[in-house]
């Protein structure tokens, strides 16, 4: 047996054995003591390579892949650790594990991968919870791209602060890097972006909406400007000039010429799962978008403006963040031609009281629910008509519906998407 699998399975019994509540207060030493003996074990392979994080509430899985798309333009041999996907060189396989970063040494084994195939740079997501659980520790980063923070997660950190501050401890861990050059980009539209600029490094690179214009948003992609060039992108909304500002910005920092970056974020196309449009020859857009915050939300549906939206809207997860139920019923109710509320991710809490929240937002328009997820997807495709969008979101690519007792159903909206619009498609030709 590898050694790393002893420790994991000394640690497993460690777990089982100590009682709930001491090890409930020794959690902070115990997933500390995980990171060091991760980085051990694996001989701390984040020095070997370029380290770019990425952190944020919101476009941490697009800046990443727009991040690897212009690295890779440049001739980089890359990696990346996303919500989306595990990719080391040429090897991508989607990421099943229904977290951004997974713990017990997983990044620090990817990291040692992505050395032996010779990879120079390593692009990683890092989340909040990621962070609580020092699972960022013991890594050596040249970068960190803050994207933006609203509340989200407030029921696990246990306020909006705690929140913060775990998002915060990751631009520290940049300025404790033994890296030569380490740099900080961050959105300075953001609320927050100022104290991330404010924690030390090397370079500071504050980045703003301001910095793209002119921009145009259309229902063709996006067009802007950065630093003199002019870049279009077939991505949708508003939000995508932040992601592809952010991304760029920090490949600039690393020096790669503007062309370069230009023609890396013309090629990032589509991102699967945020606002990934599923055609089938049907003449109304279908949409699939892991927006799961009502500023999200808010994002998403004003991008498709201004079509007639058929929104598919399951909410959020079962046992969490039920303060913002009612106002994304509340967008939905702004926004959409028609309303499905349908199942997400209900874990242990009963689904109709998680649509029971969300319809306590929407005060003036009908609605349907229809529970089994599939069946509002198919409902919403039967009601489009010619030049409408269907928009379902809360998923993107996540592989499972989660159920009581954490059982999982293997799902996929973008398949069901595809599957069903065949199927309509097919009876209309029949």
């Amino acid at each position: 047996m590898k050694p790393s699998a002893i420790l994991e399975h000394i640690l497993y019994w460690t777990k089982k054995i100590i009682p709930r509540r001491l090890f409930t207060a020794l959690q902070p030493i115990y997933h500390y003591l995980l990171s060091f003996l991760g980085a051990l074990i694996y001989r701390f392979p984040s020095q070997k390579l370029t380290v770019i994080a990425i952190t944020g509430t919101k476009g941490k899985t697009s800046v990443a892949e727009l991040t690897n798309a212009i690295f890779e333009e440049a001739g980089y041999k890359t990696a990346l650790s996303s919500t989306l996907r595990f990719k080391i060189a040429e090897r991508s396989e989607n990421n099943m594990r229904k977290m951004t970063l997974p713990g017990r040494f997983f990044l620090q084994k990817f990291l040692r991968q992505a050395v032996t195939a010779g990879c120079t740079h390593a692009i990683i997501e890092i989340t909040s919870e990621a962070a609580k659980q020092y699972r960022h520790t013991f890594l050596s980063l040249d970068a960190l791209i803050f994207t933006n923070i609203t509340p989200e997660h407030i029921e696990s950190h246990g306020s909006y602060e705690k929140y913060l501050a775990a998002k915060l401890s990751i631009a520290e861990s940049l300025a404790r890097s033994s890296k030569k050059k380490t740099i900080i980009v961050a959105n300075a539209d953001d609320t927050e972006g100022q104290k991330f600029l404010a924690v030390p490094a090397k370079e500071k690179r504050p980045y703003s909406l301001s910095d793209a214009r002119p921009y145009a948003v259309s229902e063709h992609g996006i067009s802007l400007t950065f630093h003199g060039a002019h870049i279009v992108s077939p991505l949708r909304g508003e939000f995508n000039i932040a992601n592809i500002l952010a991304a760029a910005t920090c490949a600039e920092a690393f020096g790669i010429p503007i062309d370069m970056i230009a023609r890396g974020i013309t090629k990032c196309a589509v991102i699967r799962g945020r606002m990934e449009e599923i055609r089938e020859g049907q003449n109304f857009a279908v949409y699939v978008d892991y927006a799961h915050t009502p500023e999200s939300l808010q994002k998403a549906y004003a991008a498709l403006s201004p079509a007639k939206l058929v929104c598919v809207l399951g909410g959020t997860g079962g046992g969490r963040d039920r303060w913002k139920r009612a106002r994304m019923g509340e967008i939905a109710e702004k926004h959409c031609s028609h309303i499905i509320l349908t199942d997400e991710d209900p874990y242990d809490e009963d689904p109709m009281q998680i649509i029971s929240d969300i319809r306590g937002g929407i005060k003036n328009k009908s609605m349907e629910v229809i529970l089994d997820r599939r069946n509002a997807i198919r409902r919403a495709l039967t009601l489009a008509k010619s030049g409408d969008a269907v928009i379902i979101t809360g998923k993107g690519t996540d592989p499972y519906i989660m159920g009581p007792n954490n059982t999982r159903t293997p799902w996929n909206d973008a398949e069901v998407a595809r599957k069903e619009l065949r199927a309509r498609l097919n009876l209309a030709h029949k």
